[in-house]
């Protein structure tokens, strides 16, 4: 019987049948957890040989959630890379990451959990060097579902990576190992993949954030393909800010194909509207044994005291898209990835795994066209969506089986995990998974919001409220979150704005607000002119406007109150056009002594307006009529 992995420190692997293990995992957790935790560390004064020589020690050879630890000299040849000390070029100085053993790294072995596909690298991935140029160091690779086909985590034969809660249930997958490393905190990074939901399940199933990028926002050269249309590079972490950190490193596709092309979004969600709107399932049918029915609905209720509105949705046309993913001719991707393999040496591939792909002869040319003229259809369908709510929030998995169950029936099990993930990629959208409870059941639940492509930086932001929304303990059980572990060291890129000071009818409340409302904008602040503008009531303007007029320099002035909101680039082209004479956008000072665009009216139609600038503001003249 060929070993299950290569021997400590080699870079090639037996292509033989490979024991299944069984056995949890329980090495013991170092101390260091969140990138917060990994800084503090050294900015006391500790060195990255000792700190990593130390984790190494930890990372049991016996553990399912590794296909390849690398050995001590290959993290002494990264961290001889390191500059002395941190830099602003390299934010992950000195911390060690992991990745899912279907993405490349020059010099090591990349099997995508199959050993007779396995070779040896001779570049690493693009997400890999930009992490490794930020002073990430790799410590190993790590389990998957084979060929990145499957939710479960057990479809490896490097063997089942149980649950980080209770082993006796699954992992999730296909990314079960990056999963597993992070929740028990043996590293504070992995990336996984995702194409139906594998960086999104295994987030969920071990109480971890999983940021998964919108198609097309990160580089997937040196990534072996699941669906290549629809794959995308994610990412799991303890935190937020974590995660966040890690794709504003890694985003940017390098110079490759692109099947889809984002344009970053506005950075936050629901705009200047009173309340973010939030899509959830009709019936989320989320399993009552585990308590995870009410788990969801403590979500519902979380999200409402962070301010959102829940909306019931119709999850018909999304059920239907994601059908299409595995019922549809997207299965011929995978099997262009394996055909040598499939045709030569079938019985080398997981039998679960050979089934599903084996279905790609069901189709043919003439389908491949119906299922994407269909996908337009759907898309075109759910477009109004969009309109109605600016995210979704759904559970990332409704139930959890056991190993058992899923040797029992891999497909059925597999699917039911798909619920809520299998839509997203096919429509190009962005989602974020994020813990949420641990019910009495003792296998924690969790939630993934999705929204329109490109909302990346926007989730994120969401994703900082939602866990400073309540206490939290850390991945399967670490610690307890703490105010630190929320300082995001750096962001998705989000659209280009403009801060935008208005006075008078765009106010919140009044007449003309929804202009802001309509172009995605979002209040900043509450706030005052510079003590040196007059303010006038406009006759016969309709609805009501009032004009800004600066001072000359030792005239006598006010301070006006104003709101400060702040408005996507791409929108104000749209906006000016709405601006009626003899109002235009123009220069104004904030009494912080800061410049910024807002309205100012043309000299010539105050001779006759009332001045009003005693009132303080056009609320509180309103007030006084």
């Amino acid at each position: 019987m060929s070993p299950a992995r290569p021997p400590e420190g080699a870079n090639s692997l037996s292509d033989g049948q490979v024991r299944r293990s069984t056995a949890a995992p329980v090495p013991p957790a170092p101390p260091l957890h969140t990138l917060a935790d990994w800084r503090r560390a050294y900015a006391g004064g500790a060195s990255p040989l000792a700190l990593l020589g130390a984790l190494r020690s930890h990372l049991s050879a016996d553990d399912p959630a590794w296909i390849l630890r690398v050995d001590r000299s290959f993290i002494d040849a990264q961290v001889a890379l390191l500059p002395p000390a941190p830099t602003a070029s390299t934010p992950l100085w000195g911390v060690p990451f992991a990745v899912k053993d279907n993405i490349d790294v020059a010099g090591l072995t990349t099997t995508a959990a199959c050993p007779a596909f396995a070779y040896t690298a001779e570049r690493s991935a693009t997400v890999v060097q930009r992490l490794q140029a930020a002073g990430a160091v790799l410590v190993g690779k790590t389990n998957l579902d084979q060929f990145a086909t499957g939710l479960v985590g057990t479809r490896s034969p490097y063997g089942e990576v149980p649950n980080s809660f209770d082993g006796a249930y699954v992992s999730g997958g296909s990314s079960s190992g990056s999963a597993s490393v992070v929740a028990r905190g043996l590293v504070p990074l992995a990336l996984g993949t995702d194409t139906a939901g594998s960086g999104r399940v295994p987030a969920g199933l071990n109480n971890l954030v999983g940021l998964k990028p919108t198609p097309g926002r990160v580089p997937m050269a040196g990534v072996v393909p699941a669906c290549r249309t629809l794959d995308v590079v994610s990412v799991f972490a303890l935190t937020v800010a974590d995660a966040a950190q890690a794709m504003a490193i890694i985003e940017g596709a390098g110079d490759e194909p692109q099947f889809n092309q984002p344009v970053p979004q506005a950075g936050w969600l629901g705009g200047h509207r009173v309340g973010l709107r939030l899509g959830v399932p009709q019936r989320a049918d989320c399993d009552a044994a585990l308590g995870w029915d009410q788990a969801f609905d403590a979500a519902g209720v979380r999200a409402q005291a962070l301010g959102a509105e829940l909306v019931p949705v119709d999850f018909t046309p999304l059920f239907e898209v994601a059908r299409l993913l595995y019922d549809g001719p997207w299965v011929a991707e995978r099997y262009t990835v394996v055909q040598a393999l499939m045709t030569a040496r079938p019985e080398a591939m997981d039998a679960t795994v050979r089934e599903i792909i084996a279905a790609t002869g069901r189709f043919n040319a003439g389908d491949v066209y119906r299922a994407q003229y269909r996908l337009a259809e759907l898309r075109r369908q759910l477009a109004p969506l969009w309109q109605q709510v600016d995210a979704l929030m759904v559970p990332t998995t409704p139930t959890c089986p056991t190993r058992a169950a899923v040797s029992r029936s891999p497909l059925l099990r597999n699917s039911e995990l798909g619920r809520y993930t299998n839509f997203v990629n096919l429509l190009g959208l962005a989602a974020l998974a994020l813990p949420s409870a641990v019910p009495e059941s003792g296998l924690p639940f969790g939630v993934t919001f999705v929204a329109p492509g490109g909302s990346d930086a926007a989730l994120a932001d969401w994703g900082l409220r939602w866990e400073a929304a309540g206490p939290a303990t850390l991945g399967a059980r670490l610690r307890p979150a703490r105010d630190g572990d929320r300082n995001p060291g750096g962001w998705p890129a989000a659209a280009a704005t403009l801060p935008l000071a208005v006075v008078g009818a765009h106010l919140e409340g009044m007449p003309l607000h929804g202009q802001l409302v309509e172009r995605g904008a979002r209040l900043l602040a509450r706030t005052r002119t510079a003590p040196a503008y007059r303010l006038f009531a406009l006759p016969g303007t309709v609805p009501p406007k009032p004009g800004l007029m600066r001072v000359a320099e030792g005239e006598p002035g006010h301070a006006i109150e104003l709101e400060l909101v702040e408005m996507p680039m791409a929108a104000v082209g749209s906006f000016l056009a709405l601006i009626p004479a003899p109002l235009g956008l123009g220069t104004v000072q904030l009494e912080d002594g800061r410049w910024v665009k807002g309205f100012i009216c043309e000299p010539a139609a105050l001779a006759g307006a009332t001045d009003i600038s005693a009132h303080g503001g056009w609320r509180a003249y309103l007030a006084s009529r």
